[in-house]
Parts: structure tokens; sequence; C-alpha cells
């Protein structure tokens, strides 16, 4: 399903950056934005108001397909946008109601719809398909991805170096489990546990969306299956305290803002990824992890936080195999269903190998 022509909606640092990306792969790159485009970018840039349909359609007509760097709230206007055009859609997603939203939309779409392209859900999805697969009955697999600061600061220990609307979105949703063989709906902020990265201790806890639609694919074939967030110790309880007992969870829109203002983004960060799967091969019982520590980098001749490159380069790469025919033409893409193998041999998916 070849395709060159491609538009690229939000030019915040991670949009400005899988722009970036995908023009040096060679795609031709227009990119959208509703705030002052006066910065310079190797590709062409419009000014966009992206809250209606029908400007999304007309703006939308001369492409092939479309990768939306947009507040998660604005994905479904653009998803459905890009069905009714019959072209290839492409988010960063980690909303639950989103993702069912755009699910509808591909039973339909002449194109290929793919949400959650991003790091987590993303990439992590992939890897954890990937650790599975290796046995004969797997019994558990376990996500755990974390963006923060190499040198945290005062109790919280954060910088929101991403997006406060899916932040306080993840820490506030119901998240989806398989325990014990069923799909169940456990709350955020819970089951927490201790992990050590390089010598770094970290707490990780229940946080909504990060595993994409992996319990759909896994139920029946794995008794256990989560996604955590990765944080500093005690970070987990201040935020329970923040939402619930002052209430903030009643007012998203000002806890993000509260949040980011305390705690402003940092370029000196670090992605965690911790991944591991257990079950059995030939009757033995074995566990297989992937644990790497991401750190900024330099892109396209600027150097890059670790959130940003890695959340960039996992959509690019999936775009460069979408382009050279390694995925489906139309219909919903699964994160799991991509290989991990094939991924780290796109141009962008190999920044994964070198970091």
């Amino acid at each position: 399903m070849s395709f060159k022509n491609i538009a690229v909606l939000g030019l915040g640092k991670v949009g400005a950056l899988a722009a970036t990306l995908l023009h040096e792969a060679d795609f031709d790159v227009t990119g959208f934005d509703n705030r002052d485009l006066a910065r310079e970018h190797p590709f062409a840039t419009q000014r966009l108001d992206a809250s209606s349909v029908e400007a999304l359609s007309e703006t939308l007509k001369p492409f092939e397909a479309v990768l939306s760097c947009l507040p998660y709230h604005l994905n479904i206007d653009l998803a459905t946008a890009a069905h009714g055009l019959g072209i290839h859609y492409f988010d960063l997603t980690e909303d639950v109601p989103t993702t069912k939203a755009i699910l509808e939309l591909s039973k339909s779409s002449k194109g290929l719809m793919a949400p959650q392209c991003g790091l987590a859900p993303g990439f992590i999805g992939i890897v954890g398909a990937y650790l599975a697969e290796q046995f004969e009955a797997v019994r558990s697999i376990k996500l755990r991805v974390g963006a923060l600061p190499q040198n945290p600061t005062g109790h919280l220990g954060y910088a929101f170096n991403w997006s406060p609307e899916g932040v306080v979105n993840e820490y506030l949703n119901d998240c989806e489990v398989i325990e014990e063989g069923q799909v169940k709906q456990v709350s955020p902020m819970e089951w927490i546990e201790t992990i050590y990265i390089d010598g770094k201790k970290l707490e990780a806890f229940t946080t909504s969306g990060g595993l994409g639609t992996m319990c759909e694919t896994y139920l029946g074939k794995v008794e256990n299956l989560d996604y955590k967030t990765m944080r500093y110790p005690g970070h987990v309880d201040l935020m329970n305290f923040f939402f619930h007992e002052l209430l903030m969870r009643e007012n998203r829109a000002e806890a993000g803002q509260i949040l980011t203002n305390a705690k402003p983004p940092v370029d000196d960060d670090v992605v965690y990824v911790h991944a591991s799967a257990e079950g059995k091969t030939e009757g033995r019982l074995e566990r297989k992890e992937f644990v790497r520590a991401y750190y900024p980098i330099e892109v396209a001749g600027s150097m890059r936080t670790a959130i940003a490159w890695t959340t960039s380069a996992s959509v690019c790469a999936i775009i460069e195999m979408a382009r050279a025919g390694a995925l489906p033409s139309h219909g919903f893409l699964k994160q799991e269903d991509i290989s991990l193998d094939a991924f780290l041999k796109t141009k962008n998916g190999a920044l994964y190998q070198g970091a």
C-alpha cells in the first residue's frame, strides 16, 4: 500500500519531530497547527483549526495518510474525516473510548486505522507480544513504562514532559487487565510494586490505556496481563492525595494546569521500559525480560528529549512499515500484531537500537 503524501496535525515537540523524521524518511510531509508557525521546519506548514470535521475533510483531501499529534479529544473527529476520505490514519492516543470509536470506524475503512502508535500504548505492546511469542504457553505479561526527569526534585519527583491531559487521563480512568484469565476493570494508581532499573528504585502502579487492545487479543491465551506506570518512590501517594482527598479529580483541566505549573518540562529526562513475560517451553517455566533506559539523543540535527524521540520514532517506524506493505492495507491495526524485528529494521525504529 505504498503512499508518500502525509499530513501531520499538531506541531508540538512530538509532532514537529515526527514530521521531521517522516520528511527524512522520504515522505512528502505537510504539518498543520493552529498556533504561530513562524518557526522554520524542513517540511511545508499550514495553519488549521482542527475543531471542525468539515474543515478537516477539506484540508485532508490531497493526502494519502494523516498522523494526529493532537490532544486525544480531537482524534475522533480527525479519524472520522480520514475514514470518510479513505486515507490511512495514525495517532498516539492512550484514551480508551477514543480507540474504541476508531475501532468501529475501521470496520468499514478503506485505509489503515492505526491509533495508539506511540510509546505506551504502542512500542511497549510490540515488545510484550515479542516476549510472549517465545513461549508455548504464557502465564503472564507485565508491561511497565516511566517517563521521568533524570534529576528529580521535590516530593513528586516528576516533570510534565508529556501532555498534562494525557497524564491526568491515565491517572483517573479505570484500567483494563487480565487477572486469572478474566478481563477486569481495576482502579488506577493501585497494585503498587517496586522495580529496580540500573540501580534506580522505582514504584509502579496501574494507569489507564497502556495495554491498548492487548486484553482482547490475549484473553484465553494468558492468565495475567497488566500495564503500570513507573515513577520515583512516593509519587503515587501524593497523586492519590491530590486527586482524591483534595477532589481534583472533579476538575481535570484545572488539575493539569496546577501540576504543569508546579512541575514544568525538563530537557534531561529518561524513559524506562520494563517488560516481562513468563511461560512454559517444553514443560519448563521461564521468564523473558526487555529492560531499557532511553536518554536524550541527537536526532535530525538537534538534541531531543527521551520522551519526544521514543514517541516520535515509534509512530514513524510504524508508518514506514505501512508504506512498505509490511502491515495491512486497511482495517484496524493492533500494536501487538507488529513484528518487533521488522520495527527495529526501519529507519526510525533503529533509533531504539542505537540509543
